[in-house]
């Protein structure tokens, strides 16, 4: 299972990885805070810049995630959380890395949060920018219908007349 690495070498690797990820997670942090201001205040250079400092920081998340898939791989371990619980095990059985782990968990949990945040402002304002396209454009005010199998119909021709019911 070592691969030539003992566990002192696959303790301080990992560690290394976690701190990069949580210094990439708390600049993630910072990024998706202003990302929310800017959303807010339909600052679209504002938005432009921190969508692309967004970009790379995701992309260096990305980068050290597949560097502990790698690890874990190399050590015949799934990167999955039960290999990464059993290569912890076996490379640091005294629980060193536990603080590290445990902050790299809540600062994923809080990107995850205000990424969902800023995705709920965007989908609201594309919601209300469709409708008012709709109204300037005239188009049918009469709201979507879905058949039994749950994809959309076409709506009913006339309005307000019922043709057959089922139960």
């Amino acid at each position: 299972m070592t691969a030539g690495i003992s566990p002192a070498q696959c303790r301080d690797a990992l560690g290394r990885i976690y701190a990069e990820e949580i210094a990439s997670l708390q600049l993630l942090e910072g990024l998706l805070q202003n990302e929310h201001g800017f959303l807010a205040n339909n600052d679209i250079d504002g938005l432009e810049t921190a969508s692309a400092a967004r970009q790379d920081a995701v992309a260096r998340l990305m980068k050290l995630e597949s560097e502990r898939r790698d690890l874990c791989r190399m050590l015949g371990r799934d990167a999955d959380l039960a290999g990464i619980a059993a290569l912890l095990a076996w490379c640091d059985p005294q629980g060193t890395l536990s603080a590290t782990l445990g902050e790299h968990a809540r600062l994923s949990g809080l990107c995850r949060d205000q990424n969902e945040r800023n995705g709920a402002l965007v989908g609201a304002r594309m919601a209300r920018i469709s409708n008012m396209l709709g109204m300037l454009a005239g188009a049918n005010a009469a709201p979507a219908v879905y058949g039994r199998s749950g994809t959309q119909s076409p709506a009913l021709p006339v309005a307000g007349r019922l043709v057959a019911a089922r139960a």
